[in-house]
């Protein structure tokens, strides 16, 4: 293995610990917000590894950041796990899309992917309970869509424009 793939393996790998760690705090959090409304500040780190190396790559931080939070909380199997995993797999399709096919900004690009979030977790929710009307509840969630991928989106762009984008070479 050469030196850039060593370093970007441990560069992906530093950005999947930073997203488990943002997540663990999210939850260690009590925030005082509705029933499945969070923050969603491990996905600053997906707008972060989409930008830096790409969307596999982004799919990569993303899928180690479920299963190692997953391990973590002891949650693997169950429903909380599958919840994370619809969220966390349409809004990395969703950034996907958005990378591959348009030129939106960074803070709608979030806002997008944490719609997507909140409408793949009340999927699984509405899949493990086979109740439709639960999908109602996904206009609530949409609402707090927007103020929080403003701030994950807002803060995604502080932090690239405060690294050397060169030590991140695709």
């Amino acid at each position: 293995m050469n030196h850039k793939k060593t370093r970007k393996m441990v560069f992906i790998a530093l950005l999947s610990a930073i997203a488990v760690v943002l997540h663990s705090v999210e939850t260690m959090l009590q925030l005082p917000l509705p029933l499945g409304m969070k923050l969603g500040l491990a996905n600053i780190i997906s707008l972060v590894a989409i930008e830096l190396y790409g969307v596999k790559e982004m799919f990569i931080v993303n899928i180690f950041r479920v299963i190692i939070s997953g391990l973590l909380t002891g949650t693997i199997g169950q429903m909380p796990f599958f919840i994370s995993c619809g969220g966390v797999f349409l809004s990395s399709l969703a950034l996907a899309w958005i990378k591959k096919l348009t030129d939106l900004p960074m803070v709608s690009t979030s806002i997008v992917a944490a719609v997507f979030h909140n409408i793949g977790q009340v999927l699984v929710v509405s899949f493990i309970y086979d109740q439709i009307a639960i999908m109602s509840y996904v206009f609530i969630l949409m609402a707090s869509s927007i103020p929080t991928g403003i701030l994950t989106g807002m803060t995604a762009i502080q932090i690239l424009k405060r690294i050397n984008k060169k030590q991140f070479q695709k």
